[in-house]
């Protein structure tokens, strides 16, 4: 079976954890910024070194001892995105203790599993509402001693109550992990069902963000490297990110609102960016549909031809013709500059993971002069195990394994992980984690292959792969992601598993609907009256017709059914890391997919 292993460019040091990594950052560079935080939303960005950042770490940590905490404790972190964020993350590793990130968007019943199978002594919330949510299962977790809000000032709470802790405890508890030791339990999205806790110790994270911060050097451990943090850091992706920053000395900043992410983007300028795809989809379209109609529309989509056509033509022995070079440099000129300055003007590279980019977007972004680095990972392999790289990055692969980790691919095309940054197992799961965990190798349930190069290409989820009833085995992924990145839509889900033909739920976006309408001359209209009119479902038509050139015809979307109803966190249909629950939207679609196949001869 194919296997590739990339060499660890870093010496592991089994004795190295989370605070340890901080206390050498200190040793170094105290007085460089590790920080820019905003005092108010729209605000100015204000440093804060490695040694103020240290201090208020300190600070906290001797609050958590006053509390109660002992060292292995967990501690609960439910909150957007924010620099307060971080700040307990790193007290509660500076205590000794345990981490567990809630996601703030989630439910009583979530908060509940999650506090009660990883057995939380102390919550901190960001705000009153977060704090009703636990309280509506507060009788439900006895081992949970107290919730501190962050509106009512829990951090300040914290450093009273720990103002007469010594020293030298804090210096005795940031000592006691070793790499060994469990560093957090992060529990996946559950797109098939409850969430599973998922161990990752300090070991997982200090061998990825040594081997990342020299392998991905030119991205981000430049003295100018800077990014902004706008991906829930529940996530396990910003997570390591912001640990990351620790290693490689980047400067980061964390955004709560991402209704104002454009502004603050703006303002921070950021060299490099994480996000998943449908934010990537989602600043194109937003352009696009600025641009309007006429001669600004045909400039932005004549400029957006020719990046696509200059990043493909990089790819080959003679490079960009110097026609292409003349027509490049006149688009940058008129449209491409002004989309970097929306991005802040500053940014290089971007790192897309979740889900799949699409070439599309992949040479639209980098003609553009953005380049997207398409990684791959999971929670297990405490985020990125594959990621393209700045001197050779293959558009449509997630790129070669991270340093220090093997990939392999087995006969049945399941992509298998080993590494130092693979976790422990699954939390009071044996059975699935000896089912997962073979011989030091992860069976990560995706389906993918390796070049000859040893770069990555992801073709689906194993879970999730259609057979039709003619026995054609579909990965609904590369139909999904193509049809995915018309403005138009929002969401699909493929379907047709034991069914005659590959059919597709479409969901409207509602926020991009207007403006498309605009430009098409249609009048307004809701999401409910656009799932019927005759103009809106040629368009979608047609971006079927797109989509399905990627694929056979025994694949290729025959039907689609529009609902009115978008997938959503809030609804259930999407998770808080914007996955599809397809589970739940085919069981409560059923009469959908149905429809789809009432007259088999239609499509047939």
């Amino acid at each position: 079976m194919p296997e590739i292993t990339s060499p660890a460019l870093v010496t592991p040091d089994p004795a190295a954890s989370i605070p340890t990594m901080l206390a050498a950052r200190l040793a170094r560079d105290p007085d460089g910024v590790l920080a820019e935080r905003q005092a108010a939303l729209g605000g100015t960005w204000q440093p804060v070194t490695v040694g103020a950042f240290v201090a208020e770490v300190r600070a906290l940590a001797k609050g958590l001892v006053a509390s109660g905490v002992e060292p292995g404790d967990r501690v609960a972190i439910m909150s957007r995105t924010r620099y307060e964020w971080t700040l307990v993350d790193f007290a509660v590793w500076t205590a000794g203790a345990v981490g567990v990130p809630i996601y703030e968007t989630s439910s009583a019943e979530q908060v509940r599993w999650i506090s009660s199978d990883s057995g939380v002594r102390l919550a901190v919330v960001e705000t009153a509402a977060h704090a009703a949510v636990v309280a509506q299962v507060r009788n439900d977790l006895p081992g949970l001693t107290e919730v501190l809000v962050l509106d009512e000032d829990a951090l300040g709470t914290l450093v009273t109550r720990g103002a007469d802790v010594p020293d030298a405890e804090i210096d005795r508890r940031s000592t006691l992990a070793r790499g060994d030791d469990l560093a957090t339990v992060i529990y996946t999205s559950g797109t098939t069902g409850r969430p599973k806790g998922v161990e990752l110790t300090h070991g997982n994270f200090v061998a990825l963000c040594r081997n990342g911060a020299v392998g991905l050097g030119e991205v981000v451990s430049k003295p100018t490297s800077r990014t902004l943090l706008f991906m829930p850091l529940a996530h396990v992706f910003a997570r390591f990110i912001q640990v990351l920053c620790i290693e490689s000395g980047a400067v980061m900043g964390h955004a709560p609102d991402t209704r104002n992410l454009l502004p603050d983007l703006a303002s921070f300028r950021p060299t490099y960016l994480l996000a998943v795809p449908r934010v990537f989809e989602k600043v194109y379209n937003s352009a696009e549909q600025k641009a309007g109609s006429g001669t600004k529309l045909r400039m932005f989509r004549w400029a957006a031809k020719v990046a696509i056509a200059y990043s493909r033509a990089l790819e080959t022995p003679d490079g960009p013709s110097s026609a292409l070079r003349a027509q490049h440099a006149v688009a940058d000129r008129l449209v491409h500059r002004k989309l970097r300055a929306a991005l802040g003007g500053r940014a290089e590279f971007a790192v897309s993971g979740g889900a799949p980019l699409g070439e599309r977007l992949g040479h639209f972004y980098r003609g553009i002069g953005v380049h997207v680095l398409e990684g791959y990972g999971l929670t297990e392999t405490s985020a990125a195990t594959a990621v393209n790289r700045p001197g050779l990055t293959k558009i449509g692969t997630v790129g070669p394994p991270m340093p220090g980790t093997s990939l392999r691919v087995d006969d049945e095309g399941q992509i298998w992980v080993a590494g130092p940054h693979v976790f422990r197992g699954y939390r009071h799961m044996p059975e699935e984690t000896a089912e997962n965990l073979v011989d030091g190798w992860f069976r990560t349930g995706d389906i993918g292959t390796l070049d000859e190069d040893g770069y990555l290409r992801i073709t689906g989820r194993s879970k999730e792969i259609i057979v039709t009833a003619g026995g054609k085995n579909v990965a609904p992924a590369v139909l999904e992601d193509r049809l995915r990145g018309h403005p138009l839509v929002s969401q699909v889900v493929v379907v047709g598993d034991q069914r005659p033909f590959i059919g597709a739920l479409v969901t409207l976006d509602a926020e991009m609907l207007p403006g498309w309408l605009a430009m098409h001359g249609l009048p307004a209209m809701d999401v409910i009256a656009a799932a019927v009119h005759p103009q809106v479902l040629e368009a979608l038509d047609r971006a079927v017709e797109r989509a399905n050139e990627a694929v056979s015809r025994a694949e290729s979307i025959r039907k689609i059914a529009v609902l009115t109803t978008d997938f959503t966190e809030a609804n259930g249909y999407l998770t808080p890391s914007l996955k599809v629950k397809r589970a739940a939207v085919l069981r409560d679609f059923a009469r959908e997919v149905d429809g789809l196949y009432v007259d088999t001869r239609t499509g047939s």
